[in-house]
């Protein structure tokens, strides 16, 4: 009776052994591929911080076909320069003493990841502080890329302190709390009249903010690039004519 008993568990195990080492390829595939695809992310936000905002908004123009930057009021609480990917917030303008009113912005918060953009709309909130130094805190230890608020931001000292940059519609001491309701998290949004959509690559720097739709990404950067080393390469030949004419008609950039 020991024989066939043995006959039939050694068949089951094998099948148990094969199943494990499937299962556990399977995981390993899986996880090769996201991070794969994190690489791929990575390597294209870090080749956007190598160009000017100026030539993305311009490649966008071109490739998109209509504005993806934000206006001059859009505005960095310090010099900074970023690109990363957007994680978008929505606060409602509603007055309430629910304690628990923001906390689906709190949770949104500690979603983020590595190269995470904040990107918060703040309903007629010019003169709301969309966010602070707390908020600013958790990104910064979450190593987001920076924050974007169609709105104010307060707390600017210890922001700097910190290094966390942000770009706002002002500087204001006031607070969301009691005045707003958490609307939505990674849902479509409006910032300083751009649209933003999670996942689209968001660009910073001295000119100003524009957003790239993450299907375009690619090809954006690829334009914005071109339209880069051109510009670059315009400035030695325009202080050896000293003629801006002379460097247009040769390299045809403006």
């Amino acid at each position: 009776m020991t024989k066939p008993f043995k006959l039939r568990v050694l068949p089951l195990l094998t099948l148990l052994l094969i199943g494990s080492v499937s299962l556990i390829w399977g995981f390993h595939t899986v996880r090769v591929q996201m991070a794969s695809g994190d690489k791929d992310d990575a390597s294209l936000l870090e080749a956007y911080r190598h160009v000017e905002v100026a030539s993305v908004s311009d490649a966008l123009e071109q490739i998109v076909g209509k504005k993806m930057y934000m206006t001059h009021r859009m505005r960095p609480i310090f010099p900074s320069k970023f690109a990363g990917v957007a994680l978008t917030v929505h606060l409602k303008k509603e007055e309430n003493d629910d304690p628990a009113a923001l906390n689906g912005m709190l949770a949104a918060i500690d979603s983020g990841q590595r190269n995470s953009v904040y990107v918060m709309e703040v309903d007629d909130g010019t003169d709301i502080a969309g966010m602070g130094g707390l908020m600013g805190t958790a990104m910064s230890a979450r190593n987001y890329a920076g924050a974007i608020i169609d709105g104010g931001v307060r707390d600017v000292a210890y922001l700097q302190k910190i290094g966390f940059p942000v770009f706002a519609l002002g500087i204001v001491p006031s607070t969301s709390v009691h005045h707003y309701r958490f609307a939505g998290f990674n849902v479509p949004v409006v910032c300083d009249g751009v649209a933003v959509n999670p996942g689209d690559v968001v660009v910073a720097d001295a000119d100003g903010v524009a957003v790239v739709p993450r299907a375009a990404a690619e090809k954006t950067l690829a334009l914005a690039q071109q339209l880069d080393y051109k510009e670059h390469s315009m400035y030695a030949i325009i202080e050896k004519a000293k003629s801006i004419v002379e460097a247009v008609k040769q390299v045809g950039r403006l």
